[in-house]
């Protein structure tokens, strides 16, 4: 019995080895049948009718099917029976009873020829305004680009779609898309539609206005007195006006003579950004790596590892001297260049490549993180970091970003109802040189963090 050769399609060779499809005609890819058919759903319709069609003789094609409050949108491209007329009359006498309606037109079958680059482009607005979509939708149009295929991801605390899109020249597709996003207000992420976009298997996220909600440097300052001139220092290094490493460490030396209580009593109240628990509970199910790298202080990092079950963290170290902060900071400082560093250690030692990578956000010293990781992701972020990465959410949730990834609402939800307890991964894995910037600081101990203030996320936490 011959064997299918590599460059012979499996289908033909089931043909010519005499299997189940043996004595059918070869498909008639000259002209087919489309059926389209619609009506209120109800479980037995795709099957009965695929049952009418196999009855004529006829072979699918093609097929996708919606169904969008309990009415049915399907679509069914079959190559044309022994006899048209009598395929037509039974699917006319199949759905009948079924209570939908078909209608019917002949067109080629044959595939055109397939777009050489296909896009998701994922749309998020809280709320997602129908003149958006309508400016959204022209500029794709505008760029030569067709929509092939649109999924709704999520309906509350915002909305958002996922639109499939093919052909186009990329450059015109981001650049005008990333304009209509800004005159309307939206974010609109794209992203090429290949195999390793569903790939992506380590997250790094910024704490201080990312991960948690403000500046940690900043509440410190506030309980030492020194808010005013730690806030102006920190506003004119997150927009790059300052070198990052002299700002940081001219604002920890305003927390001179800071007892280290006050470092934990900040410490335990700290409020994580909404929708950080539905993030991290739902990546972890997901398999990923997750770690979290800070130009504030491993007193906060660790923290989070604890409470949220993170694999890595990355941070400065505070000084601390018979039970005050010195002011100082022992060993190398993370700033913009390490971070990037961190990322690709944290890769490298999870054995995940860069390009499954993704980094999240605000201040400009994430930008070398942003760039070197497989997906970078401003959140909230400054107008120079907008302006350079190659995603942008403006929404409040962190966990959007599941969104960009392709996952829906629903599925999060139902992840969530399968299994609500969410599981603390195991303690931080650190690469073993790099233990100095990892851990607690001396005389700091492990505190507590809050939950999502006023949480909007996708998860159970959220305010319905």
């Amino acid at each position: 019995m011959p064997k299918a050769t590599r460059s012979e399609p499996l289908a033909y060779a089931a043909v010519r080895r005499g299997d189940d499809t043996k004595g059918q005609p070869p498909v008639d890819d000259a002209t087919a049948l489309l059926v389209t058919v619609t009506g209120r759903d109800r479980p037995g319709v795709t099957s009965a009718l695929c049952t009418a069609l196999d009855s004529q003789g006829a072979r699918i094609l093609d097929m996708e099917q919606v169904v969008i409050r309990d009415r049915l949108v399907l679509g069914i491209l079959t190559s044309l029976g022994a006899d048209e007329d009598a395929t037509r009359a039974a699917l006319v006498d199949c759905a009948t009873p079924l209570g939908v309606t078909v209608e019917f037109e002949s067109v080629g079958a044959r595939r055109p020829e397939r777009a050489r680059v296909r896009h998701h482009v994922t749309v998020l607005g809280q709320p997602l305004r129908a003149g958006a979509l309508a400016a959204i939708t022209g500029a794709i149009a505008g760029c030569g680009a067709n929509i092939d295929r649109i999924v709704r991801l999520s309906r509350y605390p915002i909305t958002s779609f996922e639109l499939v899109v093919s052909g186009g020249d990329p450059g015109q597709l981001r650049r005008d898309l990333a304009a209509e996003a800004a005159a309307q207000h939206v974010d609109v992420a794209v992203q090429r539609a290949t195999l390793y976009r569903r790939a992506k298997r380590l997250i790094v996220l910024d704490v201080d206005s990312t991960l948690v909600q403000g500046e940690v440097i900043e509440l410190l300052a506030a309980h030492a007195g020194r808010a005013d001139e730690v806030a102006e220092i920190t506003a004119r290094a997150m927009t790059g006006e300052l070198d990052f490493e002299a700002s940081l460490r001219e604002r920890v030396a305003l927390l001179d003579g800071v007892p280290v209580a006050m470092l934990e009593h900040v410490r335990d109240h700290l409020v994580l950004t909404p929708g950080a628990q539905t993030l991290v509970r739902t990546l972890r199910r997901l398999g990923y790596v997750l770690a979290v790298v800070s130009g504030g202080f491993t007193a906060i990092t660790d923290l989070l590892v604890d409470q949220l079950g993170l694999d890595y963290a990355a941070a400065n170290v505070l000084d601390v001297r018979d039970g005050v902060l010195t002011g100082q900071l022992v060993g190398p400082i993370v700033d913009r260049s390490a971070k990037a560093d961190w990322l690709a250690r944290f890769a490298a030692d999870a054995g995940v490549p860069l390009s499954q990578t993704v980094a999240v956000g605000d201040g400009a010293n994430d930008l070398d993180m942003l760039g070197r990781a497989g997906l970078g992701i401003a959140f909230n972020a400054k107008p120079i970091v907008r302006e350079a990465a190659d995603t942008v959410v403006s929404v409040p949730y962190l966990d959007a970003i599941l969104f960009l990834l392709g996952i829906t609402r629903e599925e999060i939800e139902d992840a969530d109802a399968e299994d609500p307890a969410y599981v603390p991964a195991p303690r931080v894995r650190v690469p073993e040189d790099t233990a100095s910037q990892v851990g607690w600081g001396a005389e700091a101990n492990p505190g507590s963090v809050r939950p999502e203030a006023n949480p909007g996320s996708v998860g159970p936490e959220a305010t319905r």
